[in-house]
């Protein structure tokens, strides 16, 4: 889809371990401040449960599961909006993604100092966001003072837009993220192409010690306590652990690390999982033959748009879709019990694909 999420938080936080976590890219890690000065680029594959019951269902030569473009970014300091750090470098590397994973440190670990001194996650997000306010700031400032020459003139335009850009100046001046400004359609589109930094969705990953992945601590309930009415996914893993089970080879070594540590499934699956619904993604799948595959699309696709995820040509000559919704094939055990049943849908070009659905696509290879 060429949507990217990026993991932002202060330097030392755990991003980098979260990194190496859920991509097959490995990062390097240090405990030095500023120790690296570019982001690392990967991509992970997200955890679906549907396409592998689908796989012991129906056979194919492989299984392909949906996967997540990802962005290591680095350290961030106060003051970044100035220069200091990594900086305006971070910043930018900030505004080319779609969402962000903000990790927060939330263990002691004396051999390992913050950057500021003590402990507190909640002033680490005071610190990212307000740097992250300054810089839209900042831009908002520039576009005001080129609209207002032609709002002075009395274009119509210019002056709705001034208009939109001042309420966006106030609600920074607040020191608000502008994903939580109410504002209409026409609005939001209005500033789309400014790649606001606060207002991109975020999801807070706070970072603990071993002892503390299944149930959190005093950190945590601090970050819960200050974000509760922002509606903010928040999510709590122990990196460091993580790391050592994504080391493990057998899915039998795993899955008895995670029992002996009181999980079932890795922290990082429900990273990833909320990743993807942030970006507004959605999966359906093909199935037989070569692969049994999850397709990643926006929700709200309609047919012919999603088979052209899987080849243009499928978009171009598209006829129909042959749709069997993954809750019935559980259900009826097979493609041919769902069609007896009358649980095979044709759909045609109007169709919106749903979550989970299962596609054939029809079509005309010469249109």
């Amino acid at each position: 889809m060429g949507l990217k999420c990026g993991i932002i938080g202060l330097t030392n936080s755990g991003k980098t371990t979260l990194f190496n976590c859920i991509s097959d890219t490995k990062a390097a890690i240090t405990d030095f401040a500023y120790s690296t000065n570019k982001s690392n680029v990967g991509f992970c594959y997200v955890p679906d449960e549907r396409l592998s019951k689908i796989d012991t269902m129906i056979k194919a030569e492989k299984l392909v599961f949906a996967t997540l473009d990802l962005v290591d970014i680095p350290g961030l300091a106060k003051g970044a909006s100035q220069g200091e750090g990594i900086g305006n470098s971070f910043l930018a590397d900030v505004r080319q993604c779609d969402a962000l994973i903000h990790v927060l440190r939330c263990f002691d670990n004396p051999n390992l100092p913050h950057i500021e001194g003590s402990i507190d996650p909640v002033r680490d997000i005071e610190i990212v966001e307000f740097e992250l306010q300054v810089k839209d700031l900042e831009q908002i400032e520039k576009k005001i003072t080129k609209v207002e020459k032609a709002a002075k003139v009395g274009e119509k335009e210019a002056k709705k837009m001034l208009e939109i850009l001042l309420k966006h100046k106030n609600h920074l001046e607040n020191f608000q993220n502008i994903r939580t400004l109410d504002v209409t359609p026409e609005e939001k589109a209005a500033v789309a192409d400014m790649m606001l930094l606060t207002d991109k969705p975020v999801m807070f990953v706070c970072n603990v010690n071993e002892a503390d992945a299944v149930n959190g601590n005093a950190y945590v309930e601090q970050v819960k306590a200050a974000l509760a009415q922002t509606g903010d996914e928040i999510l709590f893993i122990a990196g460091k652990m993580e790391a050592e089970i994504a080391e493990l080879q057998s899915e039998e070594d795993r899955a008895e690390f995670l029992a002996d540590a009181g999980l079932t499934v890795p922290g990082v699956n429900k990273v990833i999982q909320t990743a993807y619904k942030m970006l507004n993604f959605i999966s359906f799948f093909t199935v037989g033959g070569k692969e049994n595959r999850a397709w990643t699309i926006k929700k709200g696709t309609l047919a012919p748009q999603a088979a052209g995820v899987i080849h243009s040509d499928l978009e171009r000559g598209f006829i129909r879709a042959e749709v069997i919704k993954y809750d019935d094939l559980i259900r009826y055990g097979s493609e041919l019990k769902c069609k007896e049943a009358g649980k095979l849908a044709v759909e045609g070009k109007n169709y919106e694909v749903q979550d989970g659905d299962i596609l054939h696509i029809r079509f005309n290879p010469k249109p």
